[in-house]
């Protein structure tokens, strides 16, 4: 369920409502039906071979646990077998796991944020996570990416080469022609 809510970036209450029949392993696809967004917007969003690896894993022991089509996540709490799994057992379980980590703030949402900032490390452009995501507006999506220092770093270095050779070549021919300067 990690695996998948981070490459989908998927908010809780898309993660468990996935059903059997929103997956396209063939084309390791995930439909988010609109019913299940907080837009109200259906997308349809990829995931990456390693977790496909992994849901083809979690598909052959549900299907010990049940067979019948519908909620992709089960329950296998003595008190609930079989039955869907809860937003709040999801939050329970990653708060655990956030616990034992020592992660205090990881939450069921850190994956989503963590997507997010990820594709935009990787250059796809703001309009596309936003669509990616199922944002309304790129200004939602800016809320999401959290750049860090090193990343900022790097972007400004990138961008002031040109400026500097700019600099360099002006103050090396105002060095060899003084008249360059006064202009």
């Amino acid at each position: 369920m990690l695996a998948l809510a981070y490459d989908a970036a998927l908010r809780r209450e898309e993660l468990c409502s996935l059903r059997t029949d929103d997956l396209d392993p063939a084309h390791r696809t995930l439909r988010i039906r609109a019913e299940t967004t907080k837009t109200r917007r259906e997308r349809v969003v990829p995931y990456s071979a390693a977790t496909g690896v992994l849901l083809s894993g979690y598909l052959a022991h549900r299907a010990m646990i049940s067979r019948a089509r519908g909620p992709l996540f089960l329950s296998e709490s003595h008190r609930n077998y079989g039955r869907p799994l809860t937003l709040w057992t999801w939050s329970k379980v990653i708060r655990r796991v956030a616990l034992a980590a020592d992660l205090p703030r990881f939450s069921t949402h850190t994956t989503r944020h963590l997507c997010l900032t990820d594709l935009a490390r990787m250059g796809w452009e703001l309009h596309a996570i936003a669509s990616f995501a199922g944002h309304r507006s790129t200004e939602s999506t800016l809320t999401y990416i959290h750049p860090s220092g090193r990343d900022l770093a790097e972007k400004l270095n990138r961008g002031m080469r040109q400026i500097h050779s700019w600099r360099v070549d002006m103050l090396t021919r105002g060095a060899h022609a003084p008249e360059a300067v006064a202009e």
